[in-house]
C-alpha cells in the first residue's frame, strides 16, 4: 500500500471518531433494551398535563415510553430527556400510507423528522392489535399492514435512518393453538396471507415481532388449572412440554415461546421478541378474580426483576435473549369502557401518586417494599350478581342510559311501564338500576358489561324490592 497522505490520515481519524460515536450509541441501545418501558395511554379526563407525566417517567427512571400516536406535544416534551420513544401509526391510516409512498413519506416528515433526533424515537408502530378485528373492513385493513411497514421504513431509509425499527404489536389471539407452547400455530386465516410476509419483512430489517402478553387473562379464564402464583413468577411448579421437554416455571414464557415455535414453523426461528404490554390489574368488578393492588405489584415487579437482569434469563426455548418490555400502563384510564379491569392497569393513580411501589430499574430488594395489602378476590366470585346505578352520578347522563337500556328491546324495561311490578318508587335512579340489571342480565352473553360510560356498578346485594324482582346475573 501506498503512504498515507496527512488528509487520508485526517479522513481515517474521521472515520474512527464516528465509528466510536456509532458503537455509542449501539451500546446505549442495547443498554436501554434492558430498562422497562412503560405505556403511556390518556383515556382518561383527570390525568396530569403531558409535561407532568414525562417528568414522573424520568423520576421513575424508565428506559422509554410507548405512545398510541404520535402527539406532537409529548414528542417535543420528551426531547433530550434520555427515554426512548416508541410512536404510533393509528389503525386508520393503515390503508393510505400502504398505497402511496408520498404519503408515507409525509407521515415521517410529520411524527419523525420534526423532532428526531432530539428526541430519540427508536420504534414505530404501525396499528394496533390490527389482526384482532375481523370485521370486513378490519380484514383491509389486514392486507395492508405489510405493504404500510414496507412504505414507512422505505421513508425511514431515504432520510439514512437506521435505528428505528418498524413493527406492529398483535394480541395473544394470533394464535390458533397455544399450548403447550411446542404447539404454537399462528391462525389459518393470518398464516400464510399476514404472519409471512409480516414475518419476512420483520427478519430482513432485524425488527422485533412486538406482542401484547397478559398472562392475567388465561389465568382468569381458567384458574381451577392454572396456578395463580405460576402466573406471577413465584411458583415453585415446572410444568414440562411433553413436546420438547422445556421446563417451564411461569406463564409468561409459555405464551412467549409459543409464538416462538409458530414462527419457527413458518420458517423465521430468530426473529426476536419485544413485549409491547403487559402487566396485571389492580382492581376490578367483582366478577373479575386476581385484580387486586398485591398481584399487580408482585407480578410487575417480578416482571422487572426478570428483564432487566445483568445476565438475562430469556425463554426456555430462547434462554439468554434480551426481550425488551413495556409495562401497561402508567395511569389508571377512568374513561376506557368496558369491565372494570380496563381502567385499572394503572402504575399509578391519575394524580401521579403510585398505587403501589415498583422500582423499573429492578435494584430494589423485595424487602425493601412496603406490604401489600391483602388480596380477597383471588378465588372467583360464585353467585348471583345485579347492576345498579351508581351513587353521587349526574341524574341527566342517567337519564340518558337509562333511555339507552330501555330502548334495546328484547323487554328489558317492561316492568318499568306504568302500572306494572317496577314503576314505583318514580325516580330515575330506581328505573336506572333496574334497566341496569335488566339489559346487562339479557345481553351479558354477547358482551355486555356493567358500565354504562361509569354510570353503574356491580352489587352483591340484592336490590328488589317487594314484588319488583330485579333480573341477575349468576356467576
Amino acid at each position: 500500500m501506498g503512504k498515507q497522505t496527512s488528509g487520508n490520515k485526517m479522513t481515517t481519524k474521521m472515520c474512527g471518531v464516528a465509528l466510536f460515536f456509532f458503537s455509542l450509541l449501539v451500546f446505549s441501545d442495547a443498554i436501554t433494551l434492558r430498562k422497562i418501558g412503560v405505556n403511556y395511554g390518556r383515556f382518561g379526563n383527570n390525568l396530569p398535563s403531558a409535561y407532568e407525566s414525562i417528568e414522573i417517567l424520568r423520576s421513575m427512571k424508565a428506559g422509554s415510553v410507548k405512545l398510541y400516536d404520535a402527539n406532537p406535544e409529548i414528542l417535543r416534551l420528551l426531547a433530550r430527556t434520555n427515554i426512548h420513544v416508541s410512536i404510533m401509526v393509528s389503525n386508520d391510516e393503515i390503508i393510505n400510507i400502504a398505497a402511496n409512498q408520498t404519503t408515507a413519506n409525509k407521515w415521517v416528515e410529520d411524527n419523525v423528522l420534526r423532532y428526531y433526533p432530539d428526541t430519540i424515537i427508536r420504534i414505530i408502530l404501525v396499528g394496533n392489535e390490527v389482526l384482532s378485528y375481523s370485521s370486513d373492513a378490519g380484514k383491509q385493513i389486514w392486507n395492508n399492514l405489510v405493504p404500510a411497514m414496507r412504505r414507512i421504513n422505505i421513508s425511514l431509509r431515504a432520510q439514512d435512518i437506521r435505528n428505528i425499527k418498524v413493527g406492529t404489536p398483535l394480541a395473544m389471539d394470533v394464535l390458533q393453538t397455544a399450548f403447550p407452547p411446542s404447539n404454537g400455530i399462528f391462525r389459518s386465516d393470518i398464516s400464510t396471507s399476514v404472519m409471512v410476509p409480516l414475518l419476512n419483512f420483520l427478519n430482513s430489517t432485524k425488527s422485533f415481532f412486538f406482542i401484547d402478553a397478559y398472562p392475567y387473562f388465561p389465568w382468569a379464564a381458567n384458574p381451577i388449572n392454572i396456578s395463580l402464583n405460576f402466573a406471577l413468577f413465584q411458583s415453585n411448579i415446572k410444568y414440562r412440554d411433553p413436546g420438547t421437554g422445556l421446563v417451564y416455571t411461569n406463564l409468561l414464557d409459555q405464551m412467549l415461546d409459543s409464538l416462538v415455535y409458530a414462527m419457527t414453523k413458518l420458517g423465521y426461528p430468530d426473529v426476536r421478541l419485544s413485549i409491547a404490554e403487559t402487566g396485571w390489574p389492580n382492581a376490578g368488578d367483582i366478577d373479575e378474580a386476581g385484580a387486586n393492588i398485591k398481584n399487580a405489584a408482585t407480578y410487575n415487579r417480578n416482571l422487572v426483576r426478570k428483564m432487566t437482569a445483568s445476565n438475562p434469563t430469556g425463554t426456555p426455548a430462547r434462554p439468554g435473549a434480551l426481550i425488551p418490555t413495556f409495562i401497561f400502563a402508567l395511569y389508571d384510564e377512568n374513561t376506557k369502557t368496558g369491565p372494570g379491569t380496563e381502567r385499572h392497569w394503572g402504575l399509578l393513580h391519575p394524580n401521579g401518586t403510585s398505587i403501589y411501589q415498583i422500582d423499573l430499574t429492578g435494584k430494589r430488594a423485595s424487602s425493601d417494599y412496603e406490604t401489600l395489602p391483602p388480596a380477597h378476590n383471588n378465588v372467583p366470585y360464585k353467585g348471583k350478581l345485579w347492576c345498579i346505578a351508581a351513587p353521587e352520578v349526574n341524574l341527566t347522563e342517567l337519564e340518558r342510559a337509562l333511555t339507552f337500556a330501555c330502548n334495546q328491546g328484547n323487554g328489558t324495561c317492561d316492568s318499568l311501564t306504568p302500572g306494572k311490578e317496577c314503576y314505583e318508587p318514580l325516580s330515575v335512579t330506581w328505573h336506572a338500576s333496574y334497566a341496569f340489571s335488566s339489559y346487562w342480565a339479557k345481553f351479558r352473553s354477547q358482551g355486555a358489561n356493567c358500565y354504562f360510560n361509569g354510570l353503574a356498578q356491580q352489587t352483591t346485594s340484592n336490590p328488589s324490592r317487594g314484588s319488583c324482582q330485579f333480573p341477575s346475573v349468576t356467576i
